[in-house]
């Protein structure tokens, strides 16, 4: 059942809204006006829940998180050597001091040091008031119970000072921040066991058409194995969602609204594939018309040109097309962000996008944005480079699988020669 909570209502016209704005053309969207509509109607959840912190990895912080002492708790090495009074040696070199202890990490050491004294330190151990500098070992010459030092030594050098990475009170992590292993650790150098996350989104997910046999089946004359639940399903998994997996559904309308009706119940969101695209038998845009509150978009970019979103009852609705490549590229485009948003993440850009120069030909017709699949390198010359992975059709998966990067040909873009400087947005790590 969705909580109350799950996200904010987009209300019953703002969607509508949306479609009746000046510059609203459902069969040519711009890819980034579609993504602006979007944003616009989602919202982070509010659930919140406490957890213990290793379960909080792949999480988002719902609190500040406070440090409640100095990091460091106290002055200490960075080498292992011997700790002094600069002014023992300051602009002097060949001064020999007598070697009094040690001070280990962990193993203090408690005695009195003089002027003409100083102590033998490993890296982590405290320093002593009111010793200030630190020399490593093979920067010096020790002797029977004594140490010389050369020249050039510095007040403070290779001392790491109480508080100089955090100070007590100082807001450590906050809230929206997503937890990765360098989050978790740090709580756990504070000694904080525990921490209170957002509530996982719940996104539900299916796939359309008569076409399409799960894995185990046999295939009948014009049908294909269904790819898209698995692509789908890897892309949440690495956003940290809960996931519902509600297999493959027929061009039925009775059965095509059982599972929204269910998924509405159950999740936040609900994502599909196929059946967006208004053709003879796809019979969702009817349907949602009586179930919800959905446009329909022909998006001008390649590929995936179809696109819907919109709500059904409580739950957030994004149509992705049908072909394969298509489902990829629009949900990086369309859907992950949202996500994160809803997630309660705090705001970060769309995938990063920088500039290399092109080692092939790439063809393309103006007016609209294409995302060709790349292979990014660095180039002899020490700066960027991408080849097209060949054939970019929206069916050919491997094109995917090959690739590390989308090659971003903007609206205006035409064809262009080898040794074109274009954008690449990097996904690797995300497919």
């Amino acid at each position: 059942m969705t909580d109350p909570d799950s996200a904010a209502p987009a209300g019953s016209d703002s969607i509508r809204a949306a479609s009746c704005a000046d510059d609203y053309d459902p069969n040519s969207m711009p890819v980034d006006k579609a993504r602006a509509f979007i944003d616009r109607f989602v919202a982070p959840i509010t659930g919140t829940r406490r957890v213990p912190v290793r379960d909080a990895l792949g999480q988002v912080l719902a609190e500040d998180i406070v440090s409640p002492f100095d990091v460091p708790l106290a002055d200490n090495s960075a080498m292992d050597g011997y700790a002094l009074r600069h002014s023992d040696v300051d602009g002097r070199e060949g001064v020999t001091l007598k070697v009094v202890g040690t001070a280990f990490a962990g193993r203090t050491f408690n005695g009195e040091v003089a002027p003409g004294e100083c102590i033998r330190i490993m890296t982590g151990g405290v320093v002593p008031a009111p010793l200030d500098c630190v020399v490593p070992q093979e920067h010096t010459r020790p002797g029977d119970g004594v140490v010389t030092f050369g020249a050039g030594l510095r007040r403070a050098q290779n001392v790491r000072y109480a508080g100089e990475d955090i100070r007590r009170g100082a807001v450590v992590l906050r809230r929206g921040q997503w937890m990765r292993p360098a989050e978790v650790g740090l709580l756990a150098s504070l000694g904080i066991g525990d921490a209170t996350v957002y509530r996982r989104l719940r996104v539900a997910f299916f796939s359309t058409g008569d076409e399409l046999v799960s894995i185990g089946g046999s295939l009948g004359e014009g049908q294909v194995y269904d790819s898209n639940r698995y692509t789908i399903h890897g892309m949440l998994s690495r956003l940290g969602v809960d996931l519902i997996d509600m297999g493959v559904v027929r061009d039925e309308p009775a059965k095509l609204e059982a599972h929204f009706a269910e998924a509405a119940r159950m999740a936040d969101v609900i994502i599909t594939s196929g059946g967006v695209s208004v053709g003879e038998a796809d019979f969702i845009k009817q349907m949602l018309d009586r179930m919800g509150e959905v446009v329909f978009w022909k998006i001008a970019m390649k590929p995936g040109r179809p696109l819907a979103y919109g709500r059904i009852g409580g739950a957030h609705f994004f149509g992705l097309p049908g072909n394969p490549v298509a489902v990829m590229a629009t949900f990086y485009q369309f859907v992950r962000e949202p996500l994160l948003k809803m997630m309660g993440r705090d705001p970060m850009p769309l995938l990063p996008m920088f500039k290399a120069t092109c080692t092939a030909p790439l063809k393309k017709a103006p007016g609209r944005t294409e995302f060709q699949r790349g292979v990014l390198s660095a180039g002899a010359d020490g700066g960027w480079q991408v080849k097209p992975t060949g054939e970019q059709g929206s069916g050919i998966l491997s094109s995917m699988s090959l690739a590390n990067c989308f090659i971003v040909l903007p609206v205006d873009q035409g064809n262009a020669p080898a040794g074109t400087v274009v954008d690449v947005q990097m996904f690797e790590g995300l497919v």
